[in-house]
C-alpha cells in the first residue's frame, strides 16, 4: 500500500449496527484499524437501528463483538475505542430520520469539525439499499457523503437497474462504494502484483500455456445463522455474480496502464463485459440433504446451496480456456483457492499428470502461493512425481495484513476507489448470469460433507477439481 495523507476528521455511521454482518465483519474491522493506528484523527462511530438503544448499551454490545470476532486487545485498547462510539435509534425512512442527523450534527459538535467526512455504512438486506438511499437524500445526509452498500447489489438484472437508477437519483457515482471482501483479501491482490511485477509469470499468463482455472470456494458452513437471508438467496446470487465473477475478472483482466483505481476498475469492468453468458448445461446447482429441516427455511424450498459453473472469457487472451467456479455449503473441507492449470509439454516424456503443473493462489487467512510441478521421483528409473514450492504470504519481511474489511474500510475512508465495482461491470454481471437465473436447473441433493452433487465433476474434466474433500 502506498503512504497515504493523514486522515481529517471522520464519522462513520454504521447501519444495521445489531446485525450479524456488522458484528462478524464490519465492527471488528474498524477496531483493527483503530488499534493499527490508521485511522490518525478525529473519528466517531454511529451505529443505527429501529431500537431505542443507549449509547452504553451500544458500547456494551461493541465490546462483546471485538472480544469474540475482534483482534486481540485489553482494557487500555478498549477505552479509548469505546468513547467514540454512539447509537442513534427511531430507523431511518424517507418519512422518518429517527435520531440520527441529530446524531451526526452532536459528533461534528464533539469532533470540532463541521466539515467531517461522512461515510455510511449499508449493512443491511439488499431490499432496503433504495429506500435507505432516499432517506439519506431526504434528510440532508448525502451531501458530501461516502456510501458503503454490500453485495447483491440488486438481484436480477431488472432490480439492479432500478437500484441503480435509485441510488444515482441521489448520489454521483464517485460517492458509491459496492462493496466485494474478496477484492480486500491480500491475497486476492497478489493475483495482479504477481502476474504484473513478474515476467516468468507474466507470460505464460495465457490460453497458450493455461488450460483451466478453477475458482474454488467450498465451506463446511451452514447457513443457520443466516437462514431466511440465505433462502430468499441461494449460491449463485450470494457468491457466484459476487465474489467468484470479480475474481474471475481479477485473473483474466489485460494489463491496466497503472494500477491507480480508474486504470485498475477499468480493466476489471472491461474483461467482464467478455464473460460469456451462462448457458445452463454448464452448470450444476445442489442442495445438501437436511437444508429444508433448518429454522426459516421453507419446506418444499428449490433454493441451492451449491454451484458449479463453466465460464468462458471471449478474449483472444483466454479463448478457449474453461473458468471453472465452484462453491458450496456443508461440503467436505473448506478452501479458497485459484488455480492456473497449466498445459502439458510436448516432448519425450509420457504419462504427464494432468495437474502436474499448477500455479494456485490460496485466498484463506493471509494467504499462500504454492506452485506444483513434475520432478523426477529420486531413484534409479525415470518415475515422475509432482513437487510443490510454497510462499506463505505471512513470511514476506516486513508484511503487516489488513483482514479484507479492514483494508476496504480504510479505502473507503481515503477515497480509494481501485477494489469496489462500478456499475457497467455490474450491468454485465446480471447479463452472463440472466438466463440461469431466469430458468435455473433443478437443485441436485447432495450429502452433507461430500464435494457436492457428482454431476459438478465432468465441468472440470480432464483433470479434476484440485480441491477435493481429502485433507491435503
Amino acid at each position: 500500500m502506498v503512504d497515504r495523507p493523514q486522515l481529517g476528521p471522520t464519522i462513520f455511521v454504521l447501519f444495521g449496527a445489531t446485525g450479524d454482518l456488522s458484528k462478524r465483519m464490519v465492527l471488528p474491522a474498524f477496531f483493527q484499524l483503530a488499534l493499527s493506528g490508521l485511522l490518525n484523527s478525529e473519528w466517531m462511530l454511529i451505529g443505527t437501528g429501529r431500537g431505542n438503544v443507549s449509547d452504553d448499551q451500544f458500547r456494551d454490545h461493541v465490546h462483546d463483538v471485538v472480544n469474540q470476532f475482534g483482534v486481540p486487545h485489553d482494557d487500555a485498547d478498549w477505552e479509548p475505542f469505546a468513547r467514540r462510539l454512539r447509537f442513534a435509534g427511531g430507523g431511518f425512512t424517507p418519512d422518518n430520520p429517527g435520531t440520527l442527523p441529530t446524531a451526526v450534527q452532536q459528533a461534528r459538535q464533539d469532533l470540532g469539525a463541521a466539515d467531517a467526512q461522512l461515510v455510511h455504512y449499508l449493512a443491511l438486506p439488499p431490499s432496503t439499499f433504495a429506500e435507505t438511499t432516499r432517506a439519506l437524500g431526504a434528510h440532508d445526509l448525502a451531501r458530501g457523503a461516502r456510501v458503503v452498500y454490500e453485495k447483491p447489489f440488486g438481484t436480477s438484472q431488472e432490480a439492479f437497474t432500478e437500484l441503480d437508477e435509485a441510488v444515482h437519483h441521489v448520489l454521483d457515482e464517485k460517492q458509491i462504494y459496492r462493496i466485494d471482501h474478496f477484492l480486500g483479501k491480500e491475497s486476492t491482490q497478489n493475483l495482479h502484483i504477481l502476474r504484473f511485477a513478474n515476467g516468468m509469470i507474466e507470460g505464460v499468463w495465457n490460453r497458450e500455456h493455461v488450460e483451466q482455472i478453477q475458482i474454488d470456494v467450498p465451506e463446511t458452513l451452514d447457513i443457520d445463522d443466516r437462514a431466511r437471508f440465505y433462502d430468499a438467496t441461494g449460491a449463485v446470487l450470494d457468491m457466484l455474480v459476487t465474489h467468484l465473477f470479480q475474481v474471475a475478472a481479477e485473473i483474466a483482466m489485460e494489463p491496466p496502464e497503472t494500477l491507480g483505481a480508474d486504470d485498475l476498475q477499468s480493466a476489471r469492468e472491461s474483461v467482464i463485459g467478455t464473460f460469456r453468458p451462462l448457458d445452463t448445461a454448464d452448470v450444476v446447482l445442489g442442495q445438501y440433504e437436511g437444508y429444508r429441516d433448518v429454522d426459516g427455511v421453507a419446506d418444499d424450498s428449490t433454493t441451492e446451496t451449491f454451484v458449479a459453473a463453466r465460464l468462458w472469457v471471449d478474449t483472444d487472451r483466454w479463448r478457449g480456456v474453461p473458468f471453472l467456479l465452484r462453491t458450496g455449503k456443508m461440503l467436505g473441507v473448506s478452501k479458497q483457492r485459484v488455480s492456473l492449470v497449466f498445459r502439458s509439454p510436448q516432448g519425450p516424456l509420457t504419462d504427464i499428470p494432468p495437474d502436474g503443473a499448477v500455479l494456485t493462489f490460496d485466498l484463506k487467512g493471509d494467504g499462500e502461493i504454492d506452485i506444483a510441478m513434475v520432478v523426477k521421483e529420486p531413484g534409479p528409473d525415470d518415475s515422475l512425481s509432482v513437487g510443490h514450492l510454497g510462499l506463505p504470504l505471512d513470511t514476506v519481511p516486513l508484511g503487516h495484513a489488513l483482514a479484507p474489511y479492514s483494508r476496504l474500510i480504510l479505502d473507503v475512508l481515503h477515497g480509494d476507489r481501485s477494489l469496489f465495482t462500478r456499475p457497467d461491470g455490474l450491468a454485465h454481471v446480471w447479463t452472463v448470469a440472466d438466463a440461469l437465473l431466469r430458468d435455473p436447473p433443478p437443485a441436485k441433493p447432495y450429502p452433507a460433507g461430500s464435494m457436492g452433487p457428482p454431476e459438478a465433476e465432468d465441468l472440470a474434466a480432464p483433470c479434476g477439481w484440485l480441491v477435493t474433500g481429502s485433507p491435503d
